[in-house]
């Protein structure tokens, strides 16, 4: 097991600057998600972590030792990739196997650690096929194997589910999920995918422009969001944000009036979650316009209305029919998260 720190990293290509310097520290096995849209230096900070990528300045550190000059091989990390990086001339047991091979490990030894580890992940009855014989969560499972097989101190996953279909997604999240419970590795997992990253994580490293913007666990960060961008970015669907003003203690936008805990302010973005919201009769409710759109998801209808340039949403019953372009009404529930935002900084008020 290892705890891993990265102090002051900064990483530079010629004068662009992918990763602003920052610190960050990955505790003894727990699992950390580094979560953000394409170009925002997850990736980079994982890659400078195995030593894929050389560091600008700072210093990374793993089990207290400084590893800036040693080479991936020497880290002890195992890394799962999203394309799998399987060898396409070798069975499911040579690909299991090699990297137990190249540490000298006997036939013998190697063997039953191959036959343990296949059954961990339910490959034991393909192990004599190659990759081309295999669909692609069954390469996943693979390369997830030659990962574990040699039970490295640190796992670094690089978006490993994303070339898989919906439905083997949430299979596979689940096995990663038992697969850390069981061994107890400390993980980092690369992630442009909000859902996977509630799911697995035990913190959540949010990203944008190379900065961490918010470092907390999945729910911490689901409820009290640090500013507009994980706001919008955390959540399925995500939060109604709506801009407006307050002024003597209520939010006022575009069919929107709602009493809130803030003296006057200008440029304000008010937050709420749709599972926040009621559908109401109401014609006085807090938000009002017209219904734009219903999406049935199976077990709620997800109901968007628009009140001027803005939409919001919220979660209905999964029976909830109206006609579009009617008139619709939303309001908090008892005790719901109203969140307000500074529109210049981003910032969440509190």
């Amino acid at each position: 097991m290892a705890e891993v720190r990265l102090v002051d990293i900064e990483k530079k290509y010629g004068n662009f600057l992918a990763v602003p310097k920052q610190s960050l520290t990955i505790h003894d096995g727990e699992f950390l998600v580094l979560l953000g849209p394409s170009g925002c230096g997850k990736t980079t900070t994982m890659r400078m972590i195995a030593g894929l990528e050389d560091i600008t300045s700072g210093d990374i550190m793993i089990k207290g030792e400084r590893v800036n000059d040693k080479p991936p091989k020497d880290r002890d990390i195992a890394m799962v990739f999203q394309n799998y990086g399987l060898y396409p001339h070798m069975t499911v047991r040579q690909n299991i196997e090699y990297p137990l091979k190249l540490r000298g490990m006997s036939k013998v030894d190697r063997k039953a650690r191959v036959q343990e580890t296949a059954e961990k992940v339910e490959l034991d009855a393909l192990l004599e096929r190659r990759p081309s014989e295999l669909s692609g969560g069954q390469r996943q499972r693979v390369a997830l194997a030659r990962a574990i097989v040699r039970t490295p101190s640190i796992f670094l996953m690089d978006e490993p589910l994303s070339n898989l279909d919906a439905k083997l997604r949430v299979t596979m999240r689940a096995e990663l999920k038992h697969l850390h419970h069981e061994l107890g590795v400390t993980t980092v997992y690369v992630t442009h995918d909000q859902m996977e990253a509630m799911t697995l994580a035990t913190r959540v490293a949010v990203m944008r422009d190379g900065k961490i913007v918010q470092l907390d666990t999945p729910k911490k960060i689901y409820a009290e969001p640090a500013d507009l961008f994980v706001a919008g970015f955390i959540g399925s669907p995500s939060m109604n944000l709506i801009d407006g003003a307050v002024q003597s203690g209520v939010f006022r936008a575009d069919g929107v009036e709602l009493p809130v805990d803030l003296a006057g302010c200008k440029g304000v973005v008010l937050g709420i979650r749709p599972e926040e919201l009621d559908i109401t009769e109401d014609a006085g409710a807090a938000i009002s316009g017209k219904l734009y759109a219903l999406e049935l998801t199976g077990e709620s209808t997800l109901v968007t209305l628009r009140n001027g340039p803005s939409s919001d949403c919220a979660r209905g019953h999964a029976d909830f029919e109206a006609e579009i372009n009617s008139p619709c009404h939303l309001a908090p529930k008892d005790g719901a998260r109203i969140h307000l935002f500074d529109r210049a900084t981003g910032e969440r008020l509190r």
